[in-house]
């Protein structure tokens, strides 16, 4: 079984759309993809340095036009569109955070440019309400599940991600991020996190209240069920769109489990893991937590071949694997 996964905001970097114009057409998509995104995401993608394209409102677009034009590039069709051709694979789709609207259009429950629309909406919202109040975010690495939780609580702060067993990510007031790195939990390490605001906490009300005024514009499709969605909501797998949409509304200002999108993963038995551009970020995290998973970071045109590859010899659900 195969799991396509996205990343969410913090794994773009400056230029990382760059090779992707090489390919035929992927520059007259992005040209198409900036309407609705509302951003220059050739530009972006190509020349804006790291501090821009930091902003909520740049990277979140970015990273979904990112995805969708590395998934089109799979197959004859492309799995952008819903109809991934190549070998009619199915598989397991998955996103952190704004990386669950690039699943959405994988999986055919969103259109490109609804999806693009959706994130723009998303990301202009997200960046209004951080500006609201100073917050942050600081990701927690090792210690005691139950410790880091209470040390968390303790401070005022709340589990935004919860990324794996040995990482969770504390969001909420500026200084209560530092006290929190000030006085981390026992066998723990509190990095802060080049972010704008409290993200995925009550911190983003407002956001979520934004979005869900916009929903109704949308019209979701459901997803092949041979394609169902793994939802950061406490890894709910789905295939209803009008589902996938109330969650990814609410998941705005409610915490990302990606651990249980993980066990989703084990339980279905997901033998490989191809991660979208720009990849590394989730595959760096199933390598610690799903030993023995095939793994692919699709990051630039070069890596096509060895995802085509992974695809083929896993959407079958080959129990034979390797990490690549």
């Amino acid at each position: 079984m195969l799991a396509i996964v996205s990343p969410g905001q913090g794994a773009q970097k400056p230029g990382f759309l760059s090779p992707w114009l090489e390919l035929p057409g992927v520059r007259e998509s992005l040209l198409a993809y900036a309407e609705p995104a509302g951003i220059d995401l050739i530009a972006h993608g190509t020349q804006s340095d790291a501090d821009t394209i930091r902003d909520t409102a740049i990277a979140q677009p970015l990273l979904v036009a990112a995805g969708i034009i590395a998934a089109d590039s799979l197959g004859a069709d492309g799995y952008a569109a819903g109809s991934f051709t190549a070998s009619e694979a199915p598989a397991l789709l998955s996103g952190h955070s704004v990386g669950e609207v690039t699943a959405a259009a994988l999986a055919g429950v969103l259109s490109p440019a609804d999806a693009l629309a959706l994130v723009a909406v998303r990301s202009r919202a997200m960046a209004e309400a951080a500006a609201a109040e100073p917050t942050s975010m600081a990701a927690v690495v090792g210690g005691v599940r139950e410790e880091v939780l209470a040390a968390i609580e303790a401070h005022g702060l709340s589990p935004a991600n919860i990324n794996s067993s040995g990482q969770v990510v504390a969001a909420g007031p500026v200084a209560a991020i530092a006290a929190l790195g000030e006085n981390a939990p026992a066998r723990a390490r509190v990095i802060p996190l080049q972010v704008a605001g409290a993200f995925h906490t009550r911190y983003m009300a407002g956001a979520r209240d934004v979005l869900a005024a916009f929903a109704p514009s949308l019209a979701p499709a459901d997803a092949r069920q041979d394609r169902p969605l793994v939802s950061n909501a406490g890894g709910e797998e789905l295939t209803s769109g009008s589902r996938f949409l109330d969650l990814v509304v609410q998941q705005v200002a409610s915490p990302v489990d990606w651990e249980a999108c993980m066990a989703r993963f084990r339980e279905r038995g997901v033998t490989a893991i191809l991660e979208l551009a720009p990849a590394g970020t989730l595959t760096g995290l199933a390598k610690r937590e799903l030993k023995g998973t095939a793994l692919v970071n699709l990051n630039t045109p070069d890596d096509l071949d060895a995802a085509r590859s992974l695809i083929a010899e896993h959407a079958a659900g080959d129990p034979t694997s390797e990490e690549r």
